[in-house]
């Protein structure tokens, strides 16, 4: 052994132990200092782990990590406000309402309402604005000034920053649910785009339509509150604020993320038959209430909008959802719209018929050829092929929700037994919610019939769907 390692041997150990025990004590101390290092109570992990906890993915995504941005004016709010005010969570949900002005006249601000906030001045963009919407600049600004208010009271929650009009309906949990779908961290901006071909074409069939709301994760708000202002600046010509928007964010490599429970409602008159043929997916929102029929008859647009809120308070995820079943010993065909409506036909329909929408409604434009994105049934002229309607009229308890003749038969009905039925109660068995995230709405529920003595009431049975059922 040469003289420079013994004496290195002895450096290191002056008692002469062996090179074996000096390794062992060397691995020990790495492995010490590891420990130390990755444990979450060393003060630099505690910073980013609190981060991590508050917006990762470890945690669902619940109704406190989405903040709203509502676009108002001062001069419609008393007419509008009433639509915030149903679904509106007052201390539950986040967000607020920007005015164009100070709404002196409707102060003092109710705590019932979202806190207000007034845009902000946009004369410095006066060369840019071109379009043919006169407050657009100001409308799509507003998802700029709800991210700067919310960053300012940042708590790290956010997640999700969720845009709508003062006249939109928003079905909350529906949305806490559908976002869950989706990796906040990344760039999304979900919404759906019109009902109406012709408004497609005149913005964009790739845009979401602002009524109907949209929802930008949170990267994607900061990347486009970041960019508002040479966006705005690009697009000086485009008609509106959603189409701004959209080009702003197709800027940024982002596409729409379609879900079809957003409505924009570019649609006229009675919307029942629409409503009654929701698409298999939750009803997230409602526009234009005030521009088509109260959805309920007899009832005003308030009292409608209240009525649908209360089925919704009940079961949110069932709210529209279509059952279809028969009573064979009459020849009937039964269409249930949990929540809203049912239909009976006197002859057997097969269910891909009753999806399509029976077209109550008319077109937003009138001339429009085709005028929508979904194919509708036509209403029959012959009497015998008109449904008997009934419509949501209260809950008798959890989930046992009763429905009510609101016109009398069809002429040709008389001899039908079904002219006996004036109240049909829906049953849902078991009691539970349906769970879109884990498969839930996969397929339709199915239903039975329940024929009482006397026909009256009618009880129809909600229940999943045995395994290989076929509805026919």
């Amino acid at each position: 052994m040469s003289s420079d390692l013994m004496i290195k041997q002895r450096t290191c150990f002056p008692n002469g132990l062996n090179t074996n025990i000096c390794k062992f004590v060397v691995i020990c101390t790495i492995l010490v200092y590891a420990v130390y290092i990755f444990l979450p109570s060393h003060e630099s992990q505690k910073k980013w782990s609190s981060k991590a906890n508050l917006n990762g993915v470890s945690s669902a995504t619940n109704i406190s990590h989405l903040v709203f941005g509502i676009a108002a004016s001062s001069n419609t709010w008393r007419n509008k406000r009433l639509y915030v005010q149903a679904w509106w969570r007052p201390n539950v949900t986040r967000g607020y309402v920007f005015m164009d002005r100070t709404p002196t006249e409707h102060l003092p601000w109710p705590s019932t309402y979202p806190p207000f906030r007034v845009s902000e001045d946009n004369s410095r963009y006066r060369e840019y604005n071109k379009h043919r919407m006169p407050f657009a600049i100001r409308m799509v600004r507003v998802i700029e000034e709800t991210f700067k208010v919310a960053e300012e009271e940042d708590d790290g929650r956010v997640r999700w920053y969720v845009m709508a009009d003062d006249d939109t309906v928003m079905l909350v949990d529906n949305l806490v649910g559908i976002l869950s779908k989706y990796d906040h961290n990344k760039y999304y901006y979900v919404g759906m785009n019109s009902e109406s071909i012709i408004s497609n074409v005149y913005h964009s069939f790739g845009m979401a339509f602002g009524g109907g709301g949209y929802a930008l994760s949170y990267p994607l708000a900061k990347a486009v509150a970041q960019n508002m202002d040479i966006c705005i600046k690009r697009y000086p010509t485009l008609y509106g604020s959603d189409h701004i928007l959209q080009s702003c964010i197709a800027d940024l490599g982002v596409a729409l993320t379609q879900e079809k429970g957003f409505h924009q409602i570019d649609l006229r008159g009675d919307i029942s038959g629409f409503l009654s043929a929701h698409p298999q997916c939750p009803l997230i929102s409602l526009h234009h209430l005030d521009a088509v029929d109260p959805i309920f008859p007899s009832k005003n647009r308030t009292e409608s909008v209240e009525l649908l809120m209360k089925a919704a308070s009940v079961d949110e995820s069932r709210l529209l959802q279509q059952s279809v079943c028969y009573l064979k010993k009459y020849n009937w065909t039964i269409s249930a719209a949990w929540g809203y409506s049912i239909q009976i036909y006197d002859t057997i329909l097969p269910p891909s018929h009753l999806h399509r929408p029976l077209q109550t409604f008319s077109q937003w434009l009138k001339g429009a050829s085709p005028p929508f994105m979904f194919n509708v049934r036509p209403l029959s002229d012959h009497p015998c092929h008109a449904p008997h309607l009934f419509f949501f009229n209260g809950l008798v308890q959890d989930r046992l929700t009763t429905y009510t003749r609101t016109s009398p038969p069809p002429a040709c009905a008389s001899h039908s037994p079904r002219n006996n039925v004036t109240t049909v109660r829906i049953h849902v068995l078991p009691s539970k919610n349906l769970n879109w995230l884990k498969g839930g709405g996969g397929r339709r529920e199915c239903c039975d019939v329940v024929e009482p003595p006397g026909m009256d009431p009618l009880v129809v049975n909600l229940r999943s769907c045995a395994a290989d059922e076929i509805v026919a």
